[in-house]
């Protein structure tokens, strides 16, 4: 059984301290779906007129990589604290998480 290990996204989105923000989740799955709309609430402000907006992987990994900062802090209950994870482990769950929502 799959333990919800609470889960908080760190993200700065310009080189301003100011944009610092986090976000926090249940789940590492609850994440990834904020993370996903995060991205979805972007390209509708970019788009107002688009009704259906499609988007790949890669568009949300060039998302995720034009923020200036972005990792998660995991809960692990073993230790009771968190673990830091870095863009590239989010990236990783990001793919996991929507090839299993694509099945």
């Amino acid at each position: 059984m799959a333990v919800n290990r609470h889960t908080i996204v760190l993200m700065q989105t310009s080189q301003s301290r100011a944009t610092r923000t986090f976000m926090d989740y249940g789940s590492i799955n609850q994440a990834m779906d904020g993370i996903c709309g995060l991205y979805e609430r972007k390209l509708k402000d970019l788009n107002p007129s688009i009704r259906n907006i499609n988007y790949d992987i890669s568009d949300l990994y060039n998302f995720i990589d034009g923020l200036a900062d972005m990792s998660a802090l995991v809960y692990e209950h073993s230790i009771q604290a968190y673990l830091p994870y870095d863009r590239k482990w989010i990236k990783a769950k990001l793919l996991q998480h929507l090839k299993k929502l694509a099945q």
